[in-house]
């Protein structure tokens, strides 16, 4: 007879470091990797933009391979946490390698570096997160402790990103000048002779940059790795679970006999290309365009609202519609939240004011809306399950489900080749410009690329949506009704 004790608070806060660190190391890549090297390091843009697509794409269809090694692992510490430990400790090497490219590679060996190295992390990430998130069931009884963990390992995954959103620039900054060493002394004298928009001074501080990115990879990594440890010391699987594992093959064919589930994941990919678009560019529009010598400070401070909006929404607004209008309205009101931030943002981008106040409703407005939005789709993709097993008398919920960290890597892949053909074709590089002002005709680009762009895209996934979407609260009550009739 298995053992039904509950869970110790010292297990679900270990079970919730492990999503902390993991999380950590999943944002300094996603939102820093094409800057890092397009910007700072000078790798191409398309290139960089080819390579993450490709390396997306990939890696999210080596999900389901890693899926299949861990179902058929036994050893004596179980099947998943020997994986989640290799895993780590490979990816945390990875990261540190990622961030730590040698500044005397040429043009080519820079592509190339940066290929391979991402390419890597994303394999070894891959190798972490899908024991990570198929463990729970090893150590937990179903129901509401299994729910409960979820919910808290989820959080704790939002803690991990937005720590990393928020410091992440200030630390680069604070451990480029630390770790500098003579170039810290270089960059005050050129501040001194020439000015912060000179070109010497960009350049040097380009390279103390490359060094707080390294340094910031690395606490990162060690964070990781020790989280980890003490995650896999605290939990303790049964040898009973098994993993649930779907090829890609099998994926797609639940997908498209789901007629309503492949609008949902149009609708998923959509929202997050949109979103990821912003998030690339929005980088550059604070530290080329909107009051340059404030950028750093500004920046971080955007991603802090915004990161607060999000979770805010998630929490309270979400909830709050919810007991007045139902899910269906709460989408297409997440819609015209997100359309009206964007033409806000847009009219102060072209306003001419640095004053950084002026950005918060629109970063309201954008990130309240994409934040409901995560729920709702999650909550209309549950009824695509419904719906499947009442049209094709098949529960394909895992499947269904597996598909939604599919077409999320895939936005972001999209969004990255998008965000990088927007930086080559308006010339927005490290050298392409005198100190950090950009010609007038780069930043109105940049400006209503990282605005129009999001917003076209964002339209046609809502008319797809509008036009496909069939799942009602009234239809998905009698599609209810109908499956008890037929399990009676």
């Amino acid at each position: 007879m298995e053992n039904k004790r509950k869970l110790g608070l010292a297990e679900k806060i270990s079970y919730g470091l492990g999503a902390v660190g993991k999380d950590m190391v999943y944002m300094l890549s996603a939102s820093y990797i094409l800057y890092y090297y397009q910007d700072i390091m000078g790798v191409s843009a398309i290139a960089m933009g080819i390579i993450l697509l490709a390396a997306r794409v990939f890696d999210a269809f080596n999900d389901p391979i890693m899926g299949i090694i861990v179902s058929k692992t036994k050893t004596k510490w179980g099947k998943f946490r020997p994986w989640l430990l290799i895993g780590t400790v490979t990816n945390a090497i990875i990261l540190y390698l990622m961030f730590a490219c040698p500044p005397s590679l040429n043009a080519n060996g820079l592509v190339a570096y940066a290929a391979v190295t991402y390419i890597l992390w994303g394999v070894t990430y891959t190798m972490m997160d899908i024991p990570y998130w198929s463990m729970i069931p090893a150590f937990t009884e179903s129901g509401k402790e299994r729910e409960g963990l979820s919910a808290l390992a989820r959080s704790c995954a939002g803690v991990g990103s937005a720590i990393v959103s928020i410091l992440a620039v200030p630390l680069v900054a604070f451990l480029g000048s630390k770790f500098g060493g003579n170039l810290t002394a270089q960059y005050q004298q050129a501040l001194n002779d020439f000015g912060a928009t000179s070109a010497q001074a960009v350049e040097i501080k380009g390279k103390l940059d490359a060094i707080g990115f390294r340094s910031v990879a690395l606490i990162i990594a060690v964070l990781f790795v020790l989280f980890t440890v003490i995650c896999c010391i605290a939990i303790k699987e049964k040898s009973t679970v098994d993993v649930k594992t779907s090829s890609v093959g099998d994926m797609f064919k639940a997908l498209f006999r789901n007629d309503q589930a492949v609008t949902m994941v149009i609708a998923i990919v959509m929202i997050n290309t949109a979103l990821y678009i912003t998030s690339n560019l929005v980088i550059y529009f604070f530290k080329y365009d909107f009051n340059p010598d404030q950028w750093e400070a500004n920046y971080t401070l955007f991603n802090t609202f915004g990161g607060g909006f999000q979770i805010i929404a998630m929490m309270l607004l979400f909830p709050l519609f919810r007991a007045f209008i139902n899910t269906m309205k709460i989408f297409y009101t997440c819609f015209i939240m997100a359309f009206v931030g964007y033409i806000v943002l847009l009219f102060i981008a072209f306003s001419g004011t640095s004053n950084f106040w002026t950005l918060v409703p629109s970063s309201f407005l954008i990130m309240s809306a994409i934040g409901m939005l995560n729920v709702v789709v999650t909550v209309f993709l549950a009824n695509t399950v419904d719906y499947g097993e009442y049209k094709n008398g098949h529960r394909e919920e895992a499947v269904i489900f597996s598909m939604q960290t599919f077409v999320v890597k895939l936005a972001s892949g999209l969004s990255a080749l998008i965000a990088s053909i927007i930086l080559a074709v308006f010339h927005i590089n490290k050298d392409a410009f005198s100190g950090t002002i950009l010609s007038q005709s780069s930043r109105m680009g940049l400006r209503m690329c990282m605005t129009l762009i999001p917003m076209a895209v964002l339209i046609v996934g809502l008319l797809i949506f509008k036009k496909n979407y069939i799942l009602t609260d009234a239809k998905v009550s009698q599609i209810g009704e109908e499956l008890k009739k037929n399990k009676a």
